[in-house]
């Protein structure tokens, strides 16, 4: 038993486990651990070379053949590092608040027609830096910010990051006839594009890949019912690679873990329904935002059996208010199998009767393999543990103005909502909350959400997504970015790019749907609309004028596709 063990231990795959998705790259692939907190810029040409796998606070996983034992070894091994977990609240060992603050971008690949282009080796080889990496298939990157304190112009100084990164990846990827579009779902994407051929190099996916379609034992089934119906099935869990999301991270002590996470969960529903991105598959108009479904059903484990008996998804919004991040590990190890049964070396209880800090990588890989659109992060920087909530709420895009508006929303209400002498999930029932995120999901911009009623009588009221953000959510996130003393300028400019987008109820969502219809009644047939808008967008999204602002249809004279 040992042996094998040492075996499984000794047989490198590296993989990188804390991702935003089945292999999703997260914080936990930056050098959170590592890197000083950012106070300017830094040239992402002056950065060491992809790629870079930091296991400081992501475990890289190793692989081999796994027999009937190693699951209950495996479970095993979680419940001593959820012991060690306890403990370690219990201590009170956490690291003290830094109000920091980190985020990171998937990206797409297309060429100048708007169609995919399966060449993030060659790109990446040509930026040539440890900020961009690989993503789940060949049209994906990765681009990683470094943590920044959360206040004085912190968002100003983002989108600059940002910008030089993202043009200068551009630049890049033309080299090879590429080009970067931060964009929900890549409009333009067809079911071949989505085949196991087209996964990045790197066995760490297929090896997870492998797993999930071992789970479920048959062929993956999308079905989403939107403006469209798409239905059809799939041999791999590739059609995630379509969803390409922003990930925010918020570094939080353990006390304020749980209010800042029910926080998150309550207000889901409205980043959603201003921030939606993605309304196109596989030439079928969806949801407003159909990552969350998509990403759902090609990652789900359960065939229609479990799943009339109401066992869990592995990507799932989940069903109560938590009183302490230990409840959410708990839950992972209680409902979820693991996928990737493999055992570190580590006692993380004789490590905490030694006076060390464990690394917990059972549980740093489990919670790994559990997509929650609201995830908690154990993570050690400078031997030191702390936890995060990673927000994966967002699609990418459309513009990098629109990802810092929709960052400076976040971070401001969740502040707010979770200081609230009265919270929010103490009036409004998780039913609802989930609930609420569907219908953001499904309607985007018009959306119509549950939300608790003002004054002494209680209960709750339906009300216009935008109704909700623009008069009571706004007041709130300006409250919270003065409470992380975040810079007036910055925080009016970014929240009034949220404010304008209730105003004209316009998101990236709603630009793709209106512009694809125009380019419809132009006399474009759908594939030639989609690759005209997807052109479109791009084009836009370079200009980088906050999406709200973007006129709807196409240039004349109308592209031919």
């Amino acid at each position: 038993m040992l042996l094998h063990a040492r075996r499984m231990c000794r047989m490198a795959v590296a993989f990188s486990v804390a991702g935003a998705g089945s292999t999703r790259g997260v914080m936990d692939r930056v050098a959170w651990a590592s890197s000083p907190v950012t106070r300017g810029h830094q040239r992402p040409d002056r950065r060491p070379a992809h790629p870079r796998r930091d296991t400081s606070m992501g475990e890289k996983v190793v692989a081999g053949s796994f027999d009937l034992s190693d699951r209950q070894r495996y479970r095993g091994k979680l419940r001593q590092c959820l012991a060690g977990l306890a403990r370690l609240l219990e201590e009170k060992r956490f690291d003290r608040p830094k109000n920091l603050m980190g985020l990171e971008i998937e990206l797409n690949l297309a060429g100048a027609d708007g169609l995919p282009k399966m060449m993030n080796e060659q790109v990446l080889e040509r930026i040539a830096s440890r900020d961009f990496q690989t993503e789940l298939a060949m049209f994906n990157l990765e681009v990683n910010i470094a943590p920044h304190r959360l206040g004085g112009r912190v968002f100003d100084r983002l989108a600059e990051e940002l910008r030089t990164s993202l043009a200068y990846a551009h630049r890049k990827a033309n080299e090879v006839d590429a080009g970067i579009v931060m964009i929900g779902i890549l409009p333009t994407l067809g079911r071949d594009d989505l085949i196991s051929s087209n996964l990045s190099g790197g066995d760490r996916y297929t090896l997870l890949n492998e797993q999930i379609v071992a789970a479920r034992g048959e062929d993956f089934v999308l079905d989403i019912d939107g403006i469209d119906r798409l239905v059809c099935t799939s041999k791999s869990i590739v059609p995630e690679a379509a969803c390409t999301s922003v990930q925010l991270h918020l570094q939080v002590t353990p006390g304020r873990f749980a209010d800042v996470w029910n926080a998150a969960q309550a207000v889901a529903a409205a980043q959603v329904a201003i921030g939606a991105n993605s309304p196109f598959l596989f030439g079928h108009e969806l949801w407003r935002e159909s990552r969350p479904p998509l990403f759902q059903q090609s990652t789900d484990t359960r065939p229609p059996e479990l799943q009339a008996q109401g066992v869990r998804p592995r990507t799932w919004f989940g069903e109560r208010w938590i009183s302490s991040a230990y409840d959410l590990f708990e839950e992972n190890l209680r409902y979820f199998p693991a996928l990737l049964p493999i055992c570190d070396d580590e006692d993380p209880l004789r490590v905490l009767d030694d006076g060390g800090i464990p690394k917990l990588a059972e549980l740093v890989l489990h919670n790994g393999t559990v997509y929650r659109w609201n995830r908690p992060v154990y993570g050690i920087a400078d031997g030191v543990p702390h936890l995060r909530v990673e927000n994966r709420v967002l699609p990418a895009g459309p513009t990098v103005s629109d990802v810092i508006a929709n960052a400076a929303f976040y971070y401001g209400v969740v502040r707010a909502l979770a200081e609230e002498p009265r919270p929010v999930w103490t009036r409004l029932p998780f039913e609802s909350a989930a609930a609420n995120f569907d219908a953001a999901c499904r309607d985007g911009i018009d959306a119509r959400l549950e939300w608790p009623r003002r004054g002494r009588y209680g209960g709750t009221t339906q009300v216009d997504a935008v109704h909700l953000v623009r008069d009571e959510l706004l007041p709130l996130a300006e409250a919270g970015l003065d409470a992380w003393g975040v810079e007036p300028a910055d925080r009016d400019f970014y929240l009034g790019i949220i404010e304008e987008r209730c105003r004209r109820r316009v998101n990236g969502a709603s630009w793709q749907a209106a512009t694809f219809h125009r380019a419809l009644e132009a006399g474009l047939d759908r594939d030639a609309a989609l690759a005209a808008t997807t052109r479109r967008y791009s084009e836009l999204m370079h200009v980088g004028e906050p999406v709200h602002t973007w006129p709807v249809g196409l240039p004349e004279p109308v592209p031919l596709g």
